[in-house]
């Protein structure tokens, strides 16, 4: 787990209200919009400085569709992104140039996201020109040294062309890629997903020890828990477009609160051989984001659908101090709700 210092004080970092995108379908003969996918549908969170915050789900949830709509790749249908104390989602490309630079992301794959007919120089030296933050060669020279040595590359290996390097080194280059503009807040989209084992977790180590040096907010989309518990500090839940669950690393590993993050839990590996595991399987198939479920969208999997569920759309609580969910569960008399004491089925 990172060290990092969070910011408890004042607005967080990163604020995201009512997030949605709608992806307009076409067809037909003139071409025309005939429905939507609903890939993002009201999604609300915040990072503090300094914080790790985890977005997770199946493929196909939403998650990283929420990571390019805050980065602006995709405009948004509605909602409101502030960074910094300023809202970012309604700013002109012109405006929002000098404020790119705090916002940054690590991509998935690091064999696309790097550009072949350039070398480490130039790619790492682009951001550092687009925004002014070197004055000199010799400034530029020692920034592109350092941001090696950041990342645990030689220096010399600058020279080199991408497709010189292992998977794993051009994770590093990209990472080093978005520490070049110096910014607040790192969007990881997947960004281990791609690496053998033993290079994940030291792309993880890596990302964690620059976290406590730098004070970086992290972003971490991932679809894999057990990397997750080891590196961040909160975990929002995503399930067909919609956060269902928000909580501490801790509180959310020990005692999930939502169906949907227990069924997940049950199907991370056990360290122990032989350990006993109550595996959650989950019946049916995700539903499609276009024609998305009524009330609770996870009610045609969910082992305890009950009527309601079936109508009426669940909003986030808070179940504890900091844990969140989106569960009609929780409106239940404790014994009535199979979920009040229940513990991890990691743990």
């Amino acid at each position: 787990m990172s060290h990092s210092t969070i910011d408890q004080t004042g607005a967080p970092l990163l604020q995201v209200d009512d997030l949605k995108k709608h992806f307009p379908l076409r067809g037909g003969i003139l071409g025309g919009t005939t429905g939507y996918v609903y890939a993002v549908d009201g999604v609300s969170f915040d990072i503090r400085r300094g914080e790790t915050l985890s977005l997770v789900g199946e493929s196909g949830c939403g998650k990283s569709t929420v990571g390019k709509a805050l980065l602006q790749l995709y405009p948004i249908t509605s909602g409101q992104v502030v960074l910094g104390g300023q809202r970012i989602d309604t700013m002109s490309s012109s405006t929002l140039r000098p404020i790119r630079r705090r916002m940054q992301v690590v991509f998935q794959d690091p064999f696309s996201s790097l550009n072949p007919r350039m070398r480490v120089r130039d790619i790492l030296a682009e951001p550092i020109r687009n925004f002014g933050l070197a004055k000199t060669k010799d400034e530029l020279d020692a920034k592109l040294g350092k941001l090696m040595d950041t990342v645990r590359l030689p220096r010399d290996a600058i020279g080199r062309w991408p497709h010189e390097f292992s998977g794993g080194q051009r994770q590093r280059i990209g990472i080093a890629r978005a520490l070049a503009a110096e910014p607040d807040l790192i969007i990881c989209d997947e960004a281990v997903s791609a690496l053998d084992v033993s290079v994940k977790a030291q792309i993880v180590n890596l990302l964690q020890d620059l976290q406590s040096q730098l004070g970086l907010a992290l972003l971490f989309i991932s679809h894999d828990l057990a990397i997750v518990e080891h590196m961040t500090h909160r975990v929002a839940v995503m399930y067909l477009g919609k956060i269902v669950e928000v909580a501490p690393r801790r509180s959310l590993f020990a005692a999930p609160k939502h169906p949907y993050t227990q069924a997940l839990l049950s199907a991370v590996p056990v360290p122990q051989p032989g350990a006993a595991r109550d595996r959650i399987i989950l019946k049916g198939d995700v539903p499609s984001p276009i024609n998305p479920p009524s009330g609770c969208r996870f009610h045609t999997r969910c082992p305890y659908v009950f009527d309601r569920c079936r109508v009426d759309e669940p909003k986030l609580q808070e179940t504890e101090a900091g844990h969140t969910a989106a569960c009609h569960l929780h409106d239940l008399p404790p014994e009535q709700n199979p979920l009040a004491g229940a513990a991890s089925p990691l743990h």
